[in-house]
């Protein structure tokens, strides 16, 4: 008995000292793996870039600030637009005889994007401005004005510590198919590979139309034909620009054809009945779609009145269009090219806000209903209209009876919209809070040209993460059984004396 005593006070396992250094090597243990847990998997802080895209277009400028994660996803960042800002003014092209006030114009929008794009960010952001139909007009008309307006807006934009990237004049197949390319990103159909949207996009000077096509492969009329690869997939669009078929250069050709013989009186079945406006011939042809029409001894001036006829109306407008010649399969107007319209579209910028002024956004109507509704709105008197809206400016007022009327022509017989396809028309102005347009789509493609940052990564390499857990759990299961050991010997005791 008393040898089992000296034994039991000689165990190492029983003294003090080796109780608290099993303690003390089992709390650091479990310290240390709760420690590099918490490291491990703390929330990772985010990088961001920022970009800027200034779009200058026929009747004013916009600037619309981006934002996306420096990780890419398939080499095209994730863009969100996160700021937009209306320039007060016409677009640039209106200060042809005043280019320095080009540059002026711009700088309150951009005095916004300095406060809402990180300070730290500002040596680093891209800046760009792309110039649309309203340029692309005035350089035809006067190349040396056109170099004078973007010479003044660059001295403008260098000002300001963005990376300044320059402006330039965008195709109109660079329009159309960076508008497509929105449309699609911002409703996912990229990135998930699903049938994508065509688009529709009507401005003050041109109108463009984009769609896939599964009947066109670009071989029969290869300069209507873009080709992008977004997100791993490849994409075959087709897409066309009509230069001078844009709302406001539409009108000028509809009031040119009225306007051959150069007579006193207009009466226009395009303007509402009652309303009565003395117009200049200068101001009229003051265009390159039109200046070449311009009647020999007209006089100075002649009165516009209206009639509001929609059926008239139409045929007017039908007559700007030509559809007499064709060399392909099949043609839009005027001779170009277009496979048959396919899937569902996104119409957006004057398409929505003339249709969504009209009350016609709602594309499950019957196209014909859609027609006697305008037909009705056009038949209005100018007074009651007036009365009405009497917030809208007058210019803007009298136009939509026209507007309205040049959309649904230019779809259903320009660009062959059907009542079955016209229904998958959906007017747009925003997707996901980002203003539908090309901007974006130009934003989106130039993020494949910016490297990616080194994203921030986790303390430790995932096989590291894993072995210091694995040694520390075996580590803690080696202390815990040796902090049990004097059990197994009282248990053993209590064996033998039975």
């Amino acid at each position: 008995m008393s040898a089992q005593r000296d034994m039991k006070e000689k165990s190492p396992w029983r003294t003090p000292v080796t109780i608290i250094i099993i303690t003390v090597i089992g709390v650091i243990a479990i310290v240390a793996l709760v420690t590099v847990a918490v490291l491990q998997n703390k929330p990772l802080s985010q990088k961001y870039k920022y970009g800027i895209v200034l779009d200058a277009g026929s009747s004013h400028t916009a600037l619309y600030i981006y934002e996306w994660p420096a990780e890419k996803d398939n080499n095209t960042g994730r863009v969100e637009q996160t700021h937009s800002c209306k320039v007060q003014g016409p677009g640039i092209s209106a200060y042809a005889s005043d280019p320095w006030k080009a540059g002026e114009s711009l700088t309150d929008c951009m005095h916004e994007a300095q406060q809402k794009v990180p300070r730290n960010k500002h040596e680093e952001t891209p800046l760009y401005l792309g110039a649309t139909a309203g340029m692309r007009l005035l350089n035809m008309e006067n190349s040396s004005a056109s170099d004078q307006v973007f010479q003044a807006v660059e001295e403008a934009l260098r000002q300001f510590q963005f990376s300044f990237q320059g402006a330039r004049i965008l195709s109109g197949q660079e329009e159309g198919a960076f508008g497509w390319v929105t449309v699609n990103y911002l409703d996912d159909r990229l990135k998930q590979g699903l049938e994508t949207t065509g688009a529709l996009d009507l401005g003050g000077a041109s109108t463009q139309i984009s769609f896939v096509s599964s009947n066109y492969d670009g071989s029969e009329s290869p300069k209507n034909s873009v080709t992008f690869r977004l997100y791993g997939n490849d994409y075959n669009l087709y897409t066309h620009s009509f230069l001078c078929y844009g709302k406001d250069q539409a009108l000028r050709l509809t009031l040119a054809q009225q306007t051959l013989s150069g007579p006193v009186i207009i009466s226009d079945p395009c303007f509402h009945k009652g309303y009565t406006k003395i117009k200049n011939y200068a101001d009229l042809y003051d265009s390159p779609c039109v200046s070449h029409r311009k009647p020999q001894g007209a006089p100075a001036t002649f009165n516009h009145t209206g009639t509001g006829n929609f059926q008239q109306c139409q045929e007017q407008i039908k007559r700007i269009f030509n559809f007499t010649y064709c060399k392909y399969s099949r043609c839009s107007f005027n001779g170009i090219f277009q496979p048959l319209v396919q899937g569902p579209f996104g119409a957006f910028s004057a398409y929505y806000f003339v249709m969504d002024f009209l009350n016609l956004t709602d594309t499950s109507e019957p196209l014909t209903e859609v027609k006697d509704k305008l037909t009705k709105y056009c038949a209005t008197l100018w007074s009651e209209i007036t009365a009405q809206h009497h917030t809208v400016k007058e210019k803007y007022l009298a136009e939509y009876c026209f507007a309205g009327t040049y959309i649904l022509t230019l779809l259903t017989e320009g660009y062959n919209f059907t009542s079955e396809s016209y229904s998958k028309i959906k007017y747009i102005k925003q997707i996901k809070g980002s203003d539908a347009g090309w901007t974006l789509g130009y934003m989106l493609n130039l993020t494949n040209m910016i490297p990616a940052e080194a994203p921030d990564s986790p303390p430790l390499p995932h096989a590291g993460y894993v072995s210091i857990v694995t040694i520390m759990a075996i580590l803690l299961f080696i202390v815990f059984i040796l902090s049990i050991r004097p059990l197994w010997s009282r248990c053993s005791k209590q064996l033998h004396i039975v």
